[in-house]
């Protein structure tokens, strides 16, 4: 299972005698913490733990009065582990591990540290600020297909709709619960945590429906001009723009730009709006299971969506690059660049089982590209979903 190949590398890398930081970045209730204490309680080298989720953010002191509780618990060439978890929400966070990570090496002290943390936009500034040559970088995605199925025991329908945050998995039959917990534990949380509370936010209830209306038009493409239509108070599209990006940054959505051989169109195109997990769009929705199932447009959709998903979080992790393809009339759901490689992906769900005359004009366009129908007699959901990412954009 990918969580597991995860936790794997996380303990063998705070194993090893190299003096990097591990800094383990994911979105929110995806198994982080659990991992990392998993990591902890099998390695037999002392430990600190603390984590700086707390109602308001901790002064920039903290992390050295941890830091001293960690180095106590070096012992000559016998090493440590302090782990800080949402270090993000400090302010000057990096500044102040690259101060006292600077000193332990001048020291010849063998701590090793891992960052946890769950906005990227924060981590990653930070890291290319001060630890810059310091860090090695570990994605933490949504779960797998297979792992709620090996996890669960959960249909493919099930993971189709619940999404597979691992939190709400003993609440699935009980729908108006586990609804709430989405909401509430999980949306709610990351919005008013790991993004107002961070961030410079002048107009919170438009970023809150910007939210809401890419996971309403999950898995279609709308320009910030008709999103403006659809909301009271729009603003201008620069700060929708910017919230998009926010809200990208706590691994809530995602807006996949077009794709062309022109890096200055794919950056001016209009998104395709796409949530991270499944259980976003369809707690949003408030339909049930059974609604959403015998609705054949909304399976459909959903279906696209997962598969969307499922895209975005793996590339994450293998810098492979997902957009969408549209000319006039002609679209292709997913296109996936690596390199020089580019594959068009087309998924067959719901009432898309006609002719694909959008792959079609796509190999016109682009001859050297790979296709790949998803959901057909060829390759179904299930295996699309079970094959490794790299696979579809290997060498051919």
């Amino acid at each position: 299972m990918y969580q597991r190949e995860i936790t794997h590398t996380i303990r063998e890398r705070l194993r090893e005698k190299r003096r990097f930081m591990q800094v383990i970045l994911g979105p929110r209730q995806v198994g982080k913490t659990t991992a990392i204490q998993q990591v902890l309680s099998k390695l037999d080298t002392p430990h600190h733990y603390a984590a700086a989720d707390l109602p308001a953010p901790p002064p920039t002191e903290w992390i050295s009065r941890q830091w001293d509780l960690a180095r106590a618990k070096v012992s000559g060439r016998h090493p440590a582990i302090l782990v800080l978890d949402e270090v993000q929400k400090i302010s000057h966070w990096s500044t102040e591990v690259k101060r006292l990570w600077d000193e332990d090496a001048r020291a010849g002290r063998e701590l090793r540290v891992a960052l946890l943390g769950s906005s990227s936009l924060l981590i990653q500034k930070g890291l290319t600020e001060s630890l810059a040559g310091r860090f090695e970088l570990i994605r933490f995605p949504h779960w797998s297909w297979t792992e709620c199925r090996d996890g669960f025991r959960w249909s493919f329908d099930q993971y189709l709709y619940f999404g597979g945050y691992p939190g709400s998995a003993d609440f699935i039959h009980q729908e108006e619960r586990w609804r709430r917990y989405i909401s509430d534990s999980l949306i709610e949380t990351a919005i008013s945590k790991d993004i107002l509370l961070l961030n410079r936010v002048e107009k919170p209830a438009l970023l809150r429906q910007l939210f809401v209306l890419a996971c309403e038009y999950g898995g279609q493409i709308l320009s910030y001009q008709k999103i403006q239509g659809q909301l009271a108070d729009a603003g201008n599209t620069t700060t929708l723009a910017h919230y998009q990006t926010l809200l990208e940054s706590a691994f809530l959505i995602r807006g996949l730009p077009k794709w062309s051989g022109k890096v200055i169109r794919r950056r001016s195109s209009s998104p395709k709006w796409l949530p991270l997990n499944t259980a976003l769009l369809t707690a949003l929705a408030n339909r049930t299971f059974k609604e959403f199932r015998q609705d054949p447009q909304a399976w459909g959709r959903l279906t696209e969506v997962a598969i969307g998903a499922h895209l975005v979080n793996q590339a994450m992790s293998h810098g492979i690059n997902v957009y969408y393809w549209r000319e006039g009339n002609d679209e292709v759901d997913f296109v996936l660049r690596k390199g020089n490689r580019v594959t068009a992906i087309e998924v067959k769900s719901g009432s898309k089982w006609s002719s694909l005359p959008g792959l079609s004009e796509f190999l016109k366009r682009y001859p050297s590209a790979r296709t790949c129908v998803v959901g057909g007699p060829d390759l179904g959901l299930q295996q699309f979903l079970e094959t490794p990412i790299l696979k579809w954009v290997e060498t051919y």
